[in-house]
């Protein structure tokens, strides 16, 4: 089964979460996007605040490289989950931690304190976790809830909101993060999301970490649209010999932003970003007679690739 096929299925299985309430407040964001949303319990005078939380997981030899260095490991296993913040314009608020160490392991003590160290330093400092003992030569995994909340007057950003007519923004360039080491020292985009959710023109986002092809497609089939980008306005690291790699190999870790169209003698971004927006890359436009929503990349020759295939699948890479 296919990661994508796997993703579906918890989609599907998970439909009567939304809008599902209880003592713990209301589910508004159940599986399919970065992060799940929950109304917290409030008042009839005062409504109760957007709890987001996102995970994710960090595997040795998948993830990394074995032999990475510690410190460059535990920033990751952090950040990766603070990028999923990011992606909903929420801010980070505190973090949870669990390890799978290999049974032997000795340097516990020194990669809890550089979690901690970088999980405070993204705002989501460590408030609990569990440590369990694998089989010896297993790899070390590392998995980090982390939650953050709405400022006020703004919503999350999902990846189901895109629009026809809809421009696409980056946060930087794609490609070349493993070569680059980028992978591992990326800085999650909180205030390009931030700035995404208090501007109101922002209708989808996601964080690239499964490659911009594969991302981009997400946005399209979760908004029932088609997102068309243009292959040759793509800020594409100089390490990639091709916009076909650049857009497929992952990890890029920037935000993928569809945006309100901006008014035609306009030439700056939808909103101030730090750093500033990239684009627009393309745009998002309804599908045709008889076409699935998802996203189609056109390449500098005018031929449409199918952006759902390019880039990382963990059931088959």
């Amino acid at each position: 089964m296919s990661e994508a096929d796997l993703l579906a299925h918890i989609r599907d299985r998970s439909r009567d979460l939304t809008n599902l309430a209880g003592h713990f407040g209301e589910i508004v964001v159940g599986p399919g996007d970065d992060c799940a949303v929950i109304r917290e319990p409030g008042t009839d005078d005062s409504p109760g605040g957007l709890l987001v939380i996102g995970v994710d997981q960090l595997v040795e030899g998948r993830h990394y490289e074995l032999g990475t260095d510690l410190d460059h490991v535990a920033r990751k296993s952090v950040a990766r989950a603070v990028s999923d913040l990011a992606a909903m314009g929420a801010r980070p608020a505190w973090g949870l931690a669990t390890g799978i160490l290999p049974d032997g392991y000795a340097h516990g003590d020194e990669l809890f304190d550089a979690m901690a160290m970088w999980a405070r330093h993204f705002g989501c400092p460590l408030i609990g976790g569990d440590i369990a003992f694998g089989p010896k030569g297993n790899p070390l995994s590392l998995t980090v809830t982390a939650a953050g909340r709405m400022n006020d007057g703004t919503e999350p950003v999902l990846r189901s909101g895109a629009r026809a007519h809809d421009e696409i923004w980056l946060t930087g360039q794609v490609g070349g993060s493993f070569e680059s080491g980028w992978h591992l020292r990326f800085e999650p985009r909180v205030d390009a999301g931030l700035a995404a959710s208090a501007s109101k023109k922002a209708h989808a986002m996601i964080d690239l970490s499964d490659g911009l092809g594969r991302d981009a497609n997400r946005v399209g089939v979760a908004s029932g649209v088609r997102l068309e980008i243009d292959a040759a306005r793509l800020p594409i690291s100089h390490r990639c010999d091709s916009w076909r790699e650049a857009v497929s190999e992952g990890e890029d870790y920037e935000l993928l932003i569809c945006c309100a169209p901006r008014h035609p003698e306009v030439d700056a971004p939808p909103f101030c970003a730090d750093p500033p927006l990239i684009g627009p890359i393309g745009r998002v436009r309804a599908c045709r007679d008889g076409e699935q929503p998802g996203a189609t990349i056109i390449d500098p020759h005018g031929v449409e690739h199918d952006a759902g295939e390019l880039g990382w699948d963990h059931g088959r890479n």
